[in-house]
């Protein structure tokens, strides 16, 4: 009886350092594709100056972009979902 109220306060334990690290991961995302938002306009002068991608520089910008949206999706999904979590196990504990 004693090992399993043990091993249910390590695995809450686990679950509460998982639920942090993946909040962390979440935000970590979130600043990224923020970051990447901020550096297209900066960097893309210095790129149209490469001979080799001045012809495709739409696909260049495009792309961009598409990681900068990846990014800040994944981080706002992430986000979500810890924030999901917690409330499902603050109703359930009620």
């Amino acid at each position: 009886m004693d090992s399993v109220k043990t091993d249910t306060r390590q695995s809450s334990s686990n679950d509460k350092k998982k639920s942090v690290g993946q909040l962390i991961w979440g935000v970590a995302l979130f600043l990224a594709g923020v970051g990447v938002f901020f550096r297209i306009p900066q960097v893309m002068p210095k790129i149209e100056k490469i001979e080799q991608f001045s012809s495709v520089m739409f696909f260049v910008r495009f792309s961009f972009y598409l990681i900068a949206v990846l990014l800040v999706g994944g981080g706002t999904k992430k986000i979500y979902d810890n924030y999901l979590i917690k409330s499902k196990k603050s109703l359930g504990n009620n």
